[in-house]
């Protein structure tokens, strides 16, 4: 399978079955988005995986949204803004950027994994950074919850809203 027809199969997951998630398999998912690229290679990531139950009931208080809470896993992936590089023209921070790519990464090897993901940014930052203790100096950028999905082939790719290139590219 080529990558392309591999990244159109990977999508949002939305429905977990009960079955926890292998600690090879989390691993597998760590090590993917520890090798990603970040500018000027500094990483400013910090992954915290959650399996829990109790502290899964806390993460759903920061995303009360009854399918999040079928998740056997959440990993939070965080930045930390004192690690990263920041452009000298004009001090752009390259935290959010770096970690999305080491997230990307994370998602594409679970679906190689048959593993689901959801990448959920609408949450509330106060009350991860509380149930997490998660320090000052990171911020939590993405909760990615992690699991077997109830039904692997529930989209398709006439489901998934892209753009086509014509309104994404210009050549010059």
């Amino acid at each position: 399978m080529s990558f392309i027809e591999f990244a159109r199969k990977r999508h949002s997951v939305r429905s977990f079955k009960a079955q926890s998630v292998e600690q090879e398999k989390i691993e597998y998912l760590l090590e993917a988005a520890r090798i990603a690229p970040s500018a000027v290679n500094f990483q400013p990531w910090k992954m915290i995986v959650v399996t829990d139950k109790a502290l899964l009931n806390q993460l759903q208080d920061c995303y009360p949204r009854e399918w999040f809470s079928t998740a056997p896993a959440c990993i939070v992936v965080c930045g930390d803004h004192n690690r990263s590089w920041k452009r000298s023209s004009d001090e752009k921070d390259y935290c959010d950027v770096d970690v999305a790519i080491a997230i990307t990464h994370l998602t594409l090897a679970a679906a190689d994994q048959g593993l689901g993901t959801c990448w959920i940014c609408n949450f509330d930052v106060r009350k991860c950074v509380a149930a997490l203790s998660i320090p000052k100096h990171m911020e939590p950028i993405a909760i990615i919850p992690v699991g077997y999905p109830t039904d692997p082939e529930d989209l398709t790719e006439e489901d998934k809203q892209r753009k086509p290139l014509s309104e994404l590219v210009e050549y010059r």
